[in-house]
């Protein structure tokens, strides 16, 4: 049975920092892509990050400085470290595993299985 857990969510001022955590089980964790996501409700969810197999990784442009994914693939868990927090960045941030090896990809339909993900609320 397949699990995605997040966890590290929570409320935030701009500027702050958190660190999200997903831990992963059922599955060949440390061959598959791995990535996070976020959606606004009323919004189209939106990739953040993603890391391949290899460690390459990808971002998207608004959050390129400020948030680092990596991987830990003897504990089968996935970090999100995010700095400098905006109020923009508030979402519902998921985590998501592709059966991709060596390919670092923010393109949702390529992910077979998601975490009930983590909320993140900053306030200005």
């Amino acid at each position: 049975q397949v699990q995605l857990a997040e966890s590290g969510g929570g409320s935030v001022q701009a500027g702050g920092s958190l660190r999200l955590s997903c831990a992963a089980s059922g599955y060949s964790y440390s061959t598959y892509c791995m990535g996070w996501f976020r959606q606004v409700p009323g919004k189209e969810r939106e990739g953040v990050a993603a890391v391949d197999s290899d460690g390459r990784t990808v971002y998207a442009q608004s959050v390129k400085g400020r948030f680092t994914i990596s991987r830990d693939n003897t504990k089968n868990t996935l970090y999100l470290q995010m700095n400098s927090l905006k109020p923009e960045d508030t979402a519902m941030y998921y985590c998501a595993a592709a059966p991709l090896r060596n390919i670092a990809t923010m393109t949702a339909p390529w992910y077979k299985y998601w975490g009930q993900g983590t909320q993140v609320t900053v306030s200005s």
